[in-house]
């Protein structure tokens, strides 16, 4: 029979929901104002110093495109993430203490994005490795972090609860990055330091909220037995056996793949947006980050109102509309006029309307698909499916830029991404994949 929901029917579980909130709130300056805002034109700066007046740089002797440092530095970063977070997932059902390991992968990850910081002149090979190392960090305690959700939320519970922390990780991003804009507008500090000082300032905000949560959130015990051994090769094993029952759950990989594929769009937008506009459209650092700021405003708020239109339709139909808009607003931007800030603001904007549903909602479909006791294994293939292929946008658009000195004909690939991930998730039955994991099938999804 299974327990689906009952580690999550006592009172205190909506001070854990508070707790767990927060961490959204803190990380997300990593992503928004680090990977978003502030690494791409960072890096490429260093790159470019580092190449004295040429177009490229000597990595292992070959000729890299200044323009394409950051983006192969993310491709990377992913493609470790790829190996990493599965084994992540493993060693966490398997841990007497999740907040604790939840802590740790965050203390790393804070500690390479101040080091990244730290990096000046033309060190663009140690920053790229900073920044690599802060990512894979990163998504482990995405890992880690998503996997609370099934444990800490009942199943109609759990569209409004993914949401709400989506929502506060753009309110708590967005007031971050608002405050390194003031450092902008107000020239606190030249250009190059004002970016040391936003990426640093990001890892501690992120430092700050994971504390409130890892001391917020109960360490459960395993609810299943475990492989025997302990360490590193009996995780292998239980990641192999993980595998093997998610064979046996073909619907839960359908949805994986779409996911898979719509996501990729998704990370690729929000890893090159800055990149794309200062380079490709020559438009002002400040004008960026009011963009993406206002991204963080508009998806907060849409995070919170389309978690009620998913309780009335399903948060299956919710993220298909999304995907619509995606699909044209990418095609749309590419082709933005160079140096218009305007249209490329009100594309933000649209973007904004659509990112948070589509990944608060997203999350909460999976968790849905989840065998109790195994939350963070399965949250480990999740973030590879979040991550796993998000280097091939940013890989596409790297070679773009490579070859062609654009990056609006890697744009036209995107689009694929959010068509195919659609139509595979449509034809997803998310009612029988529930019920295929053993859990209690929500009145909407």
């Amino acid at each position: 029979m299974s327990t689906a929901g009952t580690r999550t029917a006592d009172p205190g579980r909506r001070r854990e929901h508070r707790a767990w909130y927060a961490y959204d709130a803190g990380a997300s300056a990593f992503n928004t104002s680090v990977i978003t805002v502030f690494a791409g034109p960072y890096i490429t700066g260093m790159a470019e110093v580092a190449a004295d007046g040429a177009d490229t740089v000597s990595l292992l002797g070959l000729q890299v495109a200044t323009g394409s440092v950051f983006l192969y530095g993310v491709s990377v970063s992913v493609m470790c993430q790829v190996l990493v977070l599965p084994l992540v997932g493993a060693v966490a059902d398997r841990s007497p203490n999740k907040p604790r390991l939840l802590g740790l992968f965050s203390a790393i990850g804070v500690a390479a994005t101040i080091a990244l910081a730290l990096t000046s002149g033309g060190a663009w090979l140690a920053a790229g490795l900073a920044l690599l190392v802060g990512n894979v960090a990163f998504g482990a305690a995405a890992v880690v972090y998503d996997s609370f959700l099934p444990e800490i939320a009942l199943p109609d519970e759990r569209d409004a609860v993914s949401s709400r922390g989506w929502a506060l990780g753009y309110l708590g991003g967005g007031t971050l990055l608002a405050l390194h804009l003031v450092l902008f507008l107000l020239e606190v500090f030249p250009d190059a330091r004002a970016a040391q000082v936003a990426i640093a300032t990001s890892g501690l905000w992120w430092l700050t909220f994971a504390s409130i949560t890892v001391r917020g959130v109960r360490s459960r015990p395993p609810l299943r037995d475990r492989v025997p051994g302990e360490g590193v090769a009996a995780s292998f094993r239980e990641l192999a056996a993980t595998f093997r029952q998610l064979r046996r759950a073909p619907l839960t990989l359908r949805f994986l793949v779409g996911y898979l594929l719509y996501n990729d769009g998704v990370q690729t937008v929000i890893a090159a947006a800055a990149v794309f506009g200062s380079d490709e459209l020559g438009l002002e650092e400040a004008v960026l980050i009011q963009a993406i700021l206002i991204v963080q405003v508009v998806a907060f708020v849409s995070a919170l109102a389309l978690a009620k239109v998913a309780a009335r339709i399903g948060a299956k139909a919710t993220v298909l509309g999304t995907l619509v808009v995606w699909t044209a607003v990418i095609g749309l931007g590419r082709n933005i006029p160079a140096g218009d800030p305007v249209i490329f603001t009100v594309l933000a904007a649209c973007i904004g309307l659509v990112l948070g549903p589509t990944q608060a909602l997203s999350r909460s479909m999976f968790s849905q698909l989840v065998p109790d006791g195994r939350e963070a294994e399965y949250f480990g293939i999740y973030q590879i499916s979040e991550r796993g292929t998000s280097w091939i946008g940013t890989l596409a658009l790297g070679l773009a830029v490579q070859f062609t000195g654009s990056y609006r004909s890697g744009i036209v690939v995107l689009i694929a991404f959010f068509v195919l991930g659609g139509v595979v998730l449509a034809a997803t039955d998310l009612r029988r994949a529930i019920a295929e994991a053993g859990n209690p099938v929500p009145e909407r999804v």
